[in-house]
């Protein structure tokens, strides 16, 4: 079951013709199979999740200053009470593999949302310069980034197939990071994934820079750390530092991480992608939201 795809029908200010540059990188972009461009080469083993079952597509939502940005989503096609997940992206926003993992919770039973938190700037998975994807990122304040997660949660919950008191937020590469800062600001969180999220590296704010270390002690729920043992670029050493500043704050706290596994260990799409640790990764994920958003 498919739900139409509403954003040209509700937004209110229509791009403007692309360009032919801008053509372009969207024909790369469709070339990809969906896939961010810039994150190639695309893997023929990227996990493929049907809809059959799931009522899905695309909606735009009110966004932190009331601005519409697209949000996917997926819910199981029956009766039921279904906790809201929200997912957050790596920093190519909303391409195919977020799509898929948000059809994942989908079929696990959730209400799953996951926001497009840079249409503003434009189609970040359709560009092809990488440091103008991290400027654009990087520089995206933290108070916006929250308040159009926010927003997506908050149109979840409203909905007839969601159950609006429990929800989760979880999150991959600089998504994982933001995932650690949401709760923060947004106490309604019950509880957090967060896969291989930077904890020191701050993102830009209105008042000051801020990172998930930066706001530990705020957050309110149980989360969970899925970290690679061999990491690159996130010392484990400030893993640690997370998990005794959430534990410190009295908060539930779990954390694993993989020996000899580096970054984006899940995403299947890519050459980092490594089976055995993105199993056990996801198991522990439905297995913490189970706990804490079903229970």
């Amino acid at each position: 079951m498919t739900r139409r795809d509403a954003m040209d029908a509700r937004d209110p200010n229509p791009r403007t013709p692309l360009s032919l540059t801008r053509r372009e990188a969207l024909a790369a972009l469709a070339a990809a199979g969906g896939y961010a461009v810039s994150a190639s080469p695309i893997l023929a083993q990227a996990i493929k999740t049907d809809s059959q079952g799931l009522v899905e597509g695309t909606v735009r939502v009110a966004g932190a200053d009331q601005t519409p940005i697209p949000v996917y989503e997926a819910y199981p096609a029956k009766e039921g009470d279904f906790p809201v997940v929200v997912v957050i992206s790596e920093v190519w926003g909303l391409h195919e593999y977020i799509k898929d993992v948000t059809r994942r919770f989908a079929k696990e039973g959730y209400y799953a949302v996951a926001p497009e938190l840079f249409s503003r700037e434009g189609n970040l998975a359709a560009e092809t310069d990488m440091q103008k994807i991290l400027n654009t990122v990087f520089n995206a304040p933290i108070e916006r980034i929250v308040g159009d997660i926010r927003a997506t949660a908050d149109y979840a919950r409203k909905q007839p197939a969601a159950r609006g008191d429990r929800i989760g937020v979880t999150g991959f590469c600089w998504g994982g990071g933001i995932t650690l800062i949401v709760p923060a600001f947004y106490k309604d969180t019950s509880a957090a994934v967060s896969w291989y999220g930077s904890i020191k590296r701050a993102q830009k704010g209105e008042q000051k820079p801020v990172s998930a270390f930066d706001v530990a002690a705020q957050v309110p729920c149980p989360v969970l750390l899925l970290y690679g043992g061999a990491d690159q670029g996130i010392p484990l050493a400030d893993v640690d530092a997370e998990e005794a500043a959430l534990k410190a704050a009295g908060r539930t706290v779990e954390k694993h991480v993989y020996p000899g596994v580096g970054h984006a260990f899940f995403a299947d799409y890519r050459p980092s992608y490594n089976a055995d640790a993105a199993k056990d990764g996801w198991e522990r994920c439905l297995a913490w939201f189970q706990k804490y958003l079903k229970a």
